[in-house]
C-alpha cells in the first residue's frame, strides 16, 4: 500500500502560489556553414475543433450546440443511496458540506437526456462557484443562506432554480436499507426531476438556455489526433518523474479519498475498460459498495479522477449550521488519475467568475504555465479539505485487500441549512 503522507503539502502549496514561470527560448548563435534544408512535407489539414464542452470528445449529431450546461444537486447522505441519473452525467463533482457529509453536483450537456435524477438536494456556494463562469442552469431544492446571497450578487435569476425544476416526490422509492417514506425515510430524500420536467420549467418561465461556449471545461487532449490519449503506463514518458516532494507520476490503480471520518470515496482501475469503478464507504457497517445508478443498474465508471486539495472551514457567523467555506482563491496541489497512473498537478481558480484551471508542475514541483492535458471522456472531480491530505491514497490494486472492510465509525449528520422558498 502506498499512502501519500503530505506533511510538506502546505509548504508546497505556498511555493506553488508564486507566479507561473516561463523558460528562455533564446537561440544560440552558430558559425556552421548553412546547408540546404529538405522541403518539409505538407501538414495535414485538420477539421475544425468542435469538442463536447464537458468531455472533450468529438461532438456527435445530437450534441446541443449553443445550449447551456445543466447542473443538478444530488443528495449523498448514506440513507439517500442509491441515486438515479448519475451515470448519464458527463461530469460529477463531490464536495463536503455541513456535518461531514458530501454532496454531488452532476453536469449534463443536454437536460433532454436526463431520464430521471435525484434525490435532489439543496444548493451550496462551493458547487455554484464552479459552474458560475459557465452560466449553467443550476437545479436544486432549497439553498443555504450563503448560496442565496451568491445567486443575488451575481444576478443569476431564473438560472438558479430552487424547486428541482418542477421536481416531484417519489414516496415509494426504497433506499439500500429498505426504507421508504412510509417507513421513516425523511421526505428530503424523495425529490426527483427529469428532462421533461426541466423542459416544462424552462418553457413556463421563458428561461434563456442559449449559450455558446468557445472553450471546453478542461484542456482536453485533442480528439483529432491519431491516438488522442495521454499514456503514462511507463512513467519514464514523463519529462520529470521525481522532485523533492516525491514522485510526480506514480501507480494509480487504487485511489482512496477521505472527505471526513464517515464519508470516503475510492476508485478501482479496470485495465480492460481503462476506467475507474467508483465505490463509497458505508460507516454503518464499515463496508465499501459500488456506486450504482438505480435508474439503470449501472456502476459509475470514469476514465478521469481528479482530486483537488484546499482549505475548507466554517463560514464565520455560520457555526451553528456548520456552513462550509471552500477556499478557491489560492489554488493548490491536486492529483490526476488515469490509465492506472496518478500524476501530481496544480490547480487554480481565483475569483468566482474565473474557471477552474489545471496545470503541470515544473521540474522543481511548482505550478507551471503549461495547462494540463486531460484525457477525453467523463470526469469525477472532488475538492477536499487539505486537513485530509494525509489520508489520501493511491497505489496498486494488489497492495489492497479489496474484500476487507474498514472499522465502522459513526458521525452525526447536521440538518441542511436551507432557506425555505
Amino acid at each position: 500500500m502506498k499512502r501519500f503522507m503530505l506533511c510538506a503539502l502546505s509548504a508546497l502549496m505556498a511555493g506553488a502560489m508564486l507566479a507561473s514561470c516561463s523558460r528562455d527560448q533564446g537561440i544560440e548563435p552558430t558559425t556552421s556553414t548553412p546547408v540546404q534544408e529538405a522541403t518539409p512535407a505538407p501538414t495535414p489539414t485538420l477539421p475544425p475543433y468542435e469538442a463536447n464542452a464537458l468531455t472533450g470528445e468529438a461532438r456527435d449529431a445530437g450534441y446541443p450546440a449553443g445550449q447551456r450546461i445543466t447542473a443538478v444537486m444530488v443528495n449523498n447522505i448514506t440513507r439517500a443511496r442509491p441515486q438515479r441519473g448519475l451515470s448519464d452525467a458527463q461530469m460529477l463533482f463531490e464536495i463536503k458540506v455541513e456535518g461531514g457529509i458530501t454532496r454531488f453536483m452532476a453536469l449534463y450537456n443536454d437536460y433532454h437526456d436526463i431520464q430521471e435524477v435525484g434525490p435532489i438536494r439543496s444548493g451550496r456556494d462551493q458547487f455554484f462557484q464552479l459552474i458560475l463562469p459557465w452560466q449553467a442552469l443550476y437545479i436544486h431544492e432549497g439553498e443555504s443562506v450563503v448560496m442565496k446571497q451568491y445567486a443575488a450578487d451575481y444576478d443569476y435569476g431564473l438560472l438558479n432554480n430552487n424547486d428541482g425544476a418542477n421536481g416531484y416526490r417519489d414516496y415509494n422509492r426504497v433506499n439500500w436499507l429498505g426504507e421508504s417514506y412510509n417507513s421513516g425515510l425523511p421526505i428530503e430524500h424523495t425529490m426527483y426531476t427529469s428532462g421533461e420536467n426541466i423542459q416544462q420549467y424552462i418553457d413556463s418561465n421563458s428561461v434563456d438556455m442559449n449559450r455558446d461556449y468557445n472553450s471546453t471545461f478542461f484542456n482536453f487532449v485533442d480528439y483529432r489526433q491519431d491516438n488522442p490519449v495521454r499514456d503514462l503506463s511507463n512513467s519514464q514518458d514523463s519529462a520529470y518523474v521525481l522532485d523533492e516532494y516525491g514522485p510526480v507520476v506514480t501507480d494509480g490503480e487504487y485511489v482512496e479519498i477521505t472527505h471526513s471520518a464517515s464519508y470516503k470515496t475510492r476508485f478501482l482501475y479496470d485495465a480492460a475498460s481503462t476506467g475507474y469503478t467508483m465505490q463509497q464507504y458505508y460507516s454503518t457497517d464499515g463496508s465499501w459498495r459500488d456506486t450504482v445508478d438505480e435508474g439503470n443498474d449501472t456502476t459509475l465508471t470514469f476514465p478521469n479522477v481528479l482530486v483537488l486539495f484546499t482549505d475548507i472551514h466554517v463560514y464565520p457567523g455560520h457555526e451553528a449550521k456548520d456552513l462550509q467555506n471552500v477556499d478557491y482563491g489560492p489554488g493548490g496541489i491536486g492529483y490526476y488519475s488515469y490509465g492506472g497512473k496518478t500524476e501530481r498537478i496544480y490547480w487554480q481558480k481565483g475569483t468566482p467568475l474565473e474557471a477552474l484551471r489545471l496545470y503541470y508542475l515544473t521540474e522543481d514541483g511548482q505550478c507551471s504555465d503549461v495547462p494540463l492535458e486531460v484525457n477525453i471522456g467523463k470526469s469525477y472531480v472532488t475538492v477536499v479539505d487539505v486537513d485530509e491530505a494525509a489520508n489520501y491514497e493511491t497505489g496498486l490494486l494488489a497492495d489492497h485487500d479489496l474484500a476487507a472492510s474498514d472499522a465502522a465509525t459513526t458521525e452525526s449528520e447536521a440538518p441542511d441549512a436551507d432557506v425555505a422558498e
